[in-house]
């Protein structure tokens, strides 16, 4: 399992949908690849703008299928956070 602390790449406002892109490439990737589950620790992030969420997860659910989501887990979300995860979340299982 692979536990990834986005604070320490993002800040408290995760806004940055390159550092997004960077973090999904270079770690999340790899470790779907090799089968591990992931948790992406939103502590200490006060809020995310959904091209950041969008950015991080998206490619991986068109890519991966909706059954990704079961080896993600998102932990210490606010509920701002959680209601952006979800909104992307649901726009890419409809678009699917």
């Amino acid at each position: 399992m692979i536990h990834i602390k986005l604070f320490e790449s993002v800040g408290s406002f995760a806004e940055n949908k390159d550092l997004a892109r960077d973090i999904r490439m270079k770690r999340l990737i790899p470790a779907l690849d090799k089968g591990e589950a992931i948790i992406l620790d939103f502590k200490n992030i006060d809020s995310a703008t959904q091209s950041f969420i969008h950015a991080l997860i998206s490619d991986l659910i068109r890519n991966y299928g909706a059954e990704v989501l079961d080896k993600i887990s998102f932990k210490n979300c606010n509920e701002t956070t959680q209601k952006i995860i979800n909104i992307v979340v649901d726009y890419m299982q409809e678009s699917e």
